[in-house]
């Protein structure tokens, strides 16, 4: 959830006659969660957004679990190039459970000619590099380096890509929220919360498509893409308001919190949803009780399993773990800092990484895709 926005022509009331110029009405289109009592928008398109011309064949769109033990687990994704040309060719799958899938997704293509739509989850793109453009029935929304761009589902988009991008994809089965306790009973987001709505940042333009043709939207769901061909473009939307649209939050703007001793992890928390939550850990100082240790303590986390996803930086409590990769520390095994680093980081007034980190409250698994980055040594690197 964001906060109430309007862009473009909407009429006073909701569900009354809004007409175009040539006196025909505008068609309204609810987009609403939680069936009508979660967050919602109301779009106005020129045309019927259900003017369906043809159901192509869906195309199976899945990625198998692996055979997997428990194991602490370095995924060595950093030197990994193009995953393929399209977007959702180019998305691979690492882990996944019944709340969340993670995935990378490295596109050489210029973008898509195409529109997509998640049918069943809402979406993070964490952009690792690259800039671009997502275009939606909400408007042009622009994007860079550092952004998380919070995608929910059943948006129609494409996307342009004006420099080449490297995304990690968050799969959320529930929706992405901001963090309850960091809002009021209204909804606004707190003085203590690490972020505010100034660094929320919606679509800012519409971009209006009336002309007729064949539109191709491949909608994801119960691991199909189901193909429909639209007479019109999803983009003739004149203007909506609501609270559910697509925004982003970079992870520049995210404010950390210190203390005198080593704060956990919940205070990093970027976004909740169902299952997981979704934390930031960016350049900070470090404690300055005069006897702290900076480097995290060792932890037996016994409800949920940890993926990193190492952004920028030289993280201060891991050796051998590169830019652009990932480790995944499951629940029932004891996980910690690597030999060293905790004498070293003693007197260390701040660090400098960026990370991103996925707490899941149900077993984790790798996907047959994510085997192939397995570094079969990991489990063993805690030995002097």
């Amino acid at each position: 959830m964001a906060y109430y926005y309007r862009l473009g022509n909407i009429p006073p009331k909701r569900h009354t006659q809004f007409r175009q110029p040539d006196n025909s009405l505008y068609k309204e289109e609810l987009v609403s969660s939680k069936g009508f009592s979660g967050i919602y928008s109301n779009l106005y398109h020129t045309f019927s957004p259900t003017q369906v011309k043809q159901v192509l064949p869906p195309v199976p769109y899945d990625t198998p679990l692996a055979d997997y033990p428990l194991l602490q687990t370095h995924l060595k994704t950093s030197g990994l190039g193009t995953t393929g040309e399209d977007f959702l060719e180019a998305r691979k799958v690492l882990m996944k459970n019944q709340d969340v899938s993670i995935a990378v997704c490295n596109p050489s293509g210029k973008g898509m000619d195409y529109f997509y739509k998640n049918g069943e989850a809402d979406e993070v793109l964490y952009v690792h590099d690259g800039t671009g453009i997502l275009y939606s029935q909400f408007g042009k929304l622009p994007f860079k380096k550092g952004d998380y761009v919070v995608i929910p589902r059943t948006t129609v988009y494409k996307l342009e890509f004006t420099e080449k991008c490297r995304f990690l994809v968050i799969e959320a089965v529930g929706p992405i929220e901001t963090v309850k306790r960091y809002r009021n009973e209204l909804g606004q987001l707190e003085e203590h919360s690490p972020y505010c709505e100034r660094d929320i940042h919606p679509p800012q333009e519409l971009v209006i498509e009336e002309a007729e043709g064949d539109y191709l939207v491949k909608i994801k769901k119960q691991g199909y893409l189901h193909q429909y061909v639209y007479a019109h473009s999803p983009l003739d939307v004149v203007g909506w308001d609501g609270f559910l649209y697509p925004y982003t939050l970079s992870i520049y703007d995210f404010e950390p919190i210190t203390g005198r001793i080593h704060l956990p992890p919940p205070i990093h928390q970027t976004f909740q949803a169902w299952g997981f939550v979704i934390c930031s850990f960016v350049p900070r100082l470090f404690d300055y009780h005069p006897l702290s240790i900076p480097a995290p303590y060792n932890h037996s986390n016994i409800d949920s399993d940890e993926v990193l996803f190492y952004a920028e930086g030289e993280f201060m409590s891991r050796k051998g773990i590169d830019r652009g990769s990932f480790t995944l520390h499951p629940g029932g095994l004891p996980h910690g800092p690597h030999p060293g680093t905790v004498e070293k980081s003693i007197g260390a007034k701040e660090t400098h990484e960026y990370a991103v980190m996925i707490d899941t409250f149900k077993p984790l698994h790798l996907t047959t895709e994510g085997l192939n980055f397995v570094d079969k040594n990991y489990p063993y690197s805690w030995n002097e």
